[in-house]
C-alpha cells in the first residue's frame, strides 16, 4: 500500500448486513485508511465508539422496489442524497453491501471504484447447481445437474425482471443500462464474506473472492450460564425473524428432559420473561456470542449467516432450522459440509429438533468438521482489506 485510502463502506440497516460491514470498516480503519460508514442511524453510536466516522443513510424499501417516480424513499432518491458526500469526500472506493444498491450507484454516477460486500455465500447461478435460496444440496450425478439446467429458463425469468427494475431505478439517475444480471455487483470487486467450505464447487470469475466471514457484534455484559457439566446449547434465533419466538419455545420443549443445559436469547426486549423455562435452562433477552458460543457444544439457530458463521468460527456444530430462503440456502451448505443439520420449517416439532440434537451432540464427526473449519483460514476482514487496497491500486 503506498498510501491511506478514503473508502465508504456502506449498507442497509439489518444486522446481518451492517455488522460484516462494520468489521471490513474496523479492519481498514486500523490499518491506517480514512474509513466512513454509512448505514442506518440505528448503528451511529458503535460505529462512533470505534473511531469511525459514521454518516445516516437514507433508508427505503429495498423489496419490493418503490415504482420510479412514485415519490417515496428509493434506491434511486437514496443515491441522489448521498451523491453530494461522496463527491466532497472523494472515496478511492465505495464498499457497498449487496443489498445496499443507493451507495453503488451513488459511486458510479460519480466516477468512483465501487465493491460489492456480499455477507453470506456466493447468489449468482452456476449451471448444474441448485437455484440459490432453496435450500438443496448440489446435485451428485449428471442427471441431477441436467435437471437444474433444465430448470434455468424459469430462473432466467425472474432474473430478467430484477434487471428491469435495476434499470428503471439507473434510468432516475441517468446511469445506462445494464444487460448482465445481477447488475448490483461489482464487476470489479466482489467479496464474499464465508467460508470457503460451505461454497459449492464451481467456477469462479476472476473479480470474486471468498475471504472468510466478517464477524462484529455488539458489546454485551456476560449472563449467567446454568450450572452443571451436561453440553451446553445454545438456541440463538433471528433477530429479524420469527417474532413469536417459535423455535425457542419448540427447542426449549424439546431439550426440557434432555442431558444438556440450555442457554436461550429470544434477541427481543423484555420478552425472556414471558417464556416458560424448564430447570436446566435459562432464558434472557440478549447475551454475547463471544461469551456463549465458545463453551457451546450445540447452536440451534434460524441460519441467518452470521450466527452461522460465528459458531463455525468457535468449532461448534449448528442445527439450522430456517425461517427464509437465503436461510435454507446456509443450512443446506452446513449439512453438505458436515459442520451440522438442517431441519426444514415444516418439521420443526418437538420430536424431529429433539433426534436432530441428539445426533449432533452424539456423533463427533460433526465437531471434527466444524473444528477443521474453524482451523482452517484468517479473519475475513484482513483478506478483504488486502483486496480493497489492490484493487484500488489499480
Amino acid at each position: 500500500m503506498s498510501r491511506p485510502l478514503r473508502v465508504l463502506v456502506a449498507a442497509f440497516g439489518d444486522a446481518g448486513h451492517a455488522f460484516p460491514t462494520i468489521a471490513l470498516a474496523r479492519e481498514l480503519a486500523g490499518r491506517g485508511h480514512e474509513v466512513v460508514v454509512e448505514t442506518w442511524e440505528r448503528w451511529r453510536e458503535p460505529v462512533e465508539a470505534l473511531g469511525i466516522a459514521f454518516t445516516a443513510a437514507e433508508e427505503y424499501k429495498t423489496f419490493p422496489p418503490p415504482p420510479p417516480g412514485s415519490g417515496g424513499p428509493s434506491a434511486a432518491s437514496a443515491a441522489r442524497a448521498l451523491l453530494p458526500f461522496i463527491e466532497d469526500m472523494r472515496p478511492d472506493v465505495v464498499v457497498s453491501d449487496i443489498l445496499t444498491l443507493a451507495p453503488a450507484l451513488a459511486a458510479e454516477a460519480a466516477g468512483v471504484q465501487r465493491a460489492t460486500l456480499i455477507p453470506h455465500v456466493y447468489p449468482v447461478q452456476e449451471d448444474g447447481l441448485p437455484f440459490f435460496g432453496f435450500g438443496l444440496r448440489a446435485a451428485r450425478t449428471p442427471v441431477g445437474r441436467a435437471l437444474w439446467r433444465a430448470g434455468r429458463p424459469v430462473l432466467d425469468a425472474g432474473l430478467r425482471r430484477g434487471r428491469r427494475e435495476l434499470n428503471a431505478t439507473r434510468d432516475e439517475l441517468g446511469l445506462a443500462p445494464v444487460e448482465r444480471f445481477h447488475g448490483g455487483i461489482s464487476e470489479g470487486l466482489a467479496l464474499v464474506a464465508t467460508y470457503p467450505q460451505l461454497e459449492y464447487p464451481r467456477r469462479w470469475p476472476a473479480h470474486v473472492n471468498v475471504t472468510g466471514p466478517m464477524l462484529f457484534e455488539l458489546p454485551y455484559a456476560d449472563v449467567e450460564l446454568p450450572a452443571g457439566d451436561e453440553p451446553l446449547v445454545l438456541v440463538a434465533p433471528s433477530t429479524s425473524q420469527d417474532p413469536e419466538g417459535r423455535l425457542v419455545r419448540v427447542a426449549l420443549e424439546a431439550l426440557a428432559n434432555e442431558p444438556v443445559r440450555v442457554v436461550a436469547t429470544t434477541n427481543r426486549e423484555a420478552t425472556a420473561a414471558a417464556v416458560e423455562s424448564p430447570d436446566n435452562v435459562v432464558v434472557v433477552n440478549w447475551l454475547s456470542y463471544s461469551q456463549v458460543m465458545p463453551r457451546a457444544a450445540l447452536v440451534i439457530c434460524h441460519g441467518g449467516h452470521g450466527t452461522v458463521a460465528r459458531a463455525l468460527a468457535e468449532g461448534v456444530p449448528v442445527l439450522v432450522c430456517p425461517a427464509i430462503g437465503d436461510m435454507a440456502e446456509t443450512g443446506a451448505r452446513v449439512a453438505w459440509t458436515g459442520a451440522g443439520l438442517m431441519l426444514p420449517e415444516r418439521l420443526l416439532r418437538l420430536g424431529p429438533l429433539r433426534l436432530a440434537a441428539r445426533r449432533l451432540l452424539g456423533d463427533q464427526r460433526f465437531v471434527t468438521r466444524a473444528s477443521a473449519i474453524a482451523a482452517s483460514g484468517r479473519p475475513g476482514p484482513t483478506k478483504a482489506s488486502e483486496l480493497v487496497e489492490r484493487y484500488s491500486a489499480t
